[in-house]
């Protein structure tokens, strides 16, 4: 954020404490003085859910009004509904859907987070995800044993902890092709 939204909060107790203390000096910008307002809560539930979903290397939805998401939590698979009480979510490897109207859109995440407003807008931070039809069952099956090899071969606990990684993300391919 190189610009500083016009809109944007001013610590004014830190200001004044500031001034009292380094009355020649003007006070340095704080974190606050960068941070956007918190958009107000809707006084009524909307009908749509906003969602964007986001990766390290593109947008794959930007401000798409939906119906509802059931997102891979590590809790267990959560349904995000608009009104949907504000929640921080740490995902796992899993199908993330996407639901409009009778439209469904299977994505397989590896991990991530889930940050859920109270305004009727979630965000959905994975560090990697594909179409669930992109995804080749032959090569899942593939990876899923050389993991298992890897880890009954493994002598170091870094070896033992990488392959245990690879069996948890090619197991929850599998099950996401199965379901």
């Amino acid at each position: 954020m190189a610009d500083v939204p016009a809109e944007a909060a001013v610590d004014t107790d830190f200001e004044e404490k500031w001034k009292k203390l380094v009355p020649n000096l003007e006070p340095p910008k704080t974190p606050l003085s960068f941070m956007r307002p918190r958009p107000p809560t809707p006084s009524a539930i909307p009908s749509k859910l906003t969602v964007n979903f986001v990766l390290p290397y593109k947008s794959e939805l930007s401000a798409k009004e939906v119906d509802m998401v059931i997102l891979p939590a590590t809790t267990g698979q959560m349904g995000v509904l608009p009104g949907h009480v504000a929640t921080i979510a740490e995902l796992k490897p899993g199908i993330f859907s996407v639901h409009d109207g009778n439209e469904v859109s299977k994505y397989f995440v590896s991990s991530g987070f889930a940050f859920v407003h109270a305004n009727s807008v979630t965000d959905v931070v994975a560090v990697e995800a594909v179409p669930v039809e992109h995804i080749d069952p032959e090569l899942v099956q593939k990876g899923l044993a050389e993991f298992q090899q890897k880890i009954n071969s493994a002598t170091t606990d870094l070896a033992k902890a990488e392959a245990q990684i690879g069996i948890d993300v090619h197991s929850a391919l599998n099950s996401a092709l199965t379901a």
